[in-house]
């Protein structure tokens, strides 16, 4: 007999699931992209500001990362997305409250332990509900909350900008957004699972393996923070472009919701590592391309690439970790998201120094691209340990 509570059904999780990421990463931490022009042109925030701003909010992430990888008790893990679901409406509401650099980044701050809140406690609630009703204990679907909120972001910023409202009134339109978002993650969270009953030990990955998947997935985090936090701004820093980084933006969030199924199909036809080896190339591209070119259309396909890759990435190698280490999976993934939050807090705050000294993103893009050829270098070392029947595709 399934342990499901009666007033719950399957799609009503997934719905409040979905709200969850939509509200603690789509608007506590995305809608920060695509106002970011418009807080540098009217409340004077610098490039090394703006990155600065970034990190914190990695930080933040990575406090939360490290709170639930050491959180054992299920009724606290219920307990603290509840909060964290309440607190991603006030830190983006926060956001206009002050100018302030110091109101700025504490709302960055609390806006990373939401982001935390989201993706490893939420996610893991919803996980445990499906599989005590009996369902896949799948996650696809749950995670296009992820670019139904980079959409939402987006298309919240071109609304509110055609209306000529002002960052200020911008991020309180968001926190209005918020509203409804809270109401269906909170009435529909799963309930509190049972405590979880004691499995035998089972060994996990070699040492050396985890090491090279661990400083992988670190190049990756560098990949992707790069391209979340300053596509927009990269976008309306050409002077012919002005006025369309929000379309970017949109494209990054169109191309991110379904590709958790593109790359699920991916890795069960070439293997996990060649997947990821293909999606870290493509990553490679997003960045090539608008480093190469000015032109709109290298920027729109650029943001195509990294929207349909970024998240590919992250299930993709968390699902590969948890997989080999059945013995205790979220332990090994709260690892990984820990080397992942690393370069999330570095990344931006050396871009945004990068960008102020030279006076454009070259520098950040160039850089990017070398550390995600770092990566793909690491993933052929992956496949050389597992043997070379795995081993993916030369760049």
């Amino acid at each position: 007999m399934h342990d499901t509570p009666p007033r719950l059904r399957a799609w009503q999780v997934t719905v409040g699931g979905i709200a969850g990421l939509v509200l603690t990463i789509g608007l506590a931490r995305f809608a920060y992209t695509p106002l970011l022009p418009l807080m540098q042109a009217q409340a004077g925030l610098s490039d090394l500001a703006a990155g600065a701003l970034a990190a914190c909010n990695y930080l933040g992430y990575i406090s939360g990362a490290l709170l639930t990888a050491w959180l054992e008790d299920v009724r606290w893990r219920h307990r603290l997305y509840g909060w964290g679901l309440v607190l991603a409406l006030l830190s983006t509401a926060m956001m206009s409250f002050s100018a302030e650099p110091w109101v700025w980044a504490l709302s960055r701050y609390l806006g990373g332990l939401t982001g935390a809140a989201g993706m490893l406690l939420g996610s893991g609630l919803v996980l445990g509900w499906l599989m005590r009703a009996g369902r896949r204990p799948e996650l696809g679907l749950h995670f296009t909350g992820l670019g139904l909120g980079i959409v939402v972001s987006a298309l919240g910023a071109m609304l509110m900008g055609r209306w000529e409202m002002g960052w200020v009134a911008q991020w309180q339109g968001f926190a209005l957004l918020g509203l409804p978002l809270l109401a269906l993650a909170w009435c529909w969270r799963p309930p509190v699972p049972p405590p979880a009953s004691a499995a035998p030990v089972t060994p996990g990955p070699r040492r050396r393996w985890m090491r090279l998947m661990a400083a992988m997935y670190f190049c990756a985090g560098w990949g992707f923070v790069i391209s979340a936090t300053f596509t927009v701004a990269i976008v309306e820093r050409q002077p012919l472009l002005a006025g369309q980084g929000p379309w970017a933006w949109l494209l990054v969030g169109l191309a991110a919701t379904p590709a958790v199924f593109l790359w699920d199909r991916v890795a069960r036809r070439l293997g996990e590592l060649r997947a990821l080896h293909w999606a870290l190339l493509l990553q490679l591209a997003s960045v090539l391309l608008p480093a190469l070119s000015a032109s709109l259309g290298a920027a729109l396909a650029g943001a195509l690439l990294y929207g349909a890759t970024f998240i590919g990435i992250v299930s993709l190698t968390l699902a590969l970790v948890g997989r080999r280490s059945p013995g205790n999976p979220g332990k090994a993934m709260a690892r990984l998201t820990l080397s992942y939050g690393l370069a999330q807090v570095s990344a931006p705050a050396l871009a945004g120094w990068l960008t102020q000294r030279s006076g454009s993103y070259q520098a950040a893009l160039w850089l990017t691209a070398l550390i995600l050829l770092l990566g793909m270098a690491l993933l052929w070392r992956l496949a050389r340990e597992d043997g070379t029947a795995s081993a993916p595709p030369a760049a």
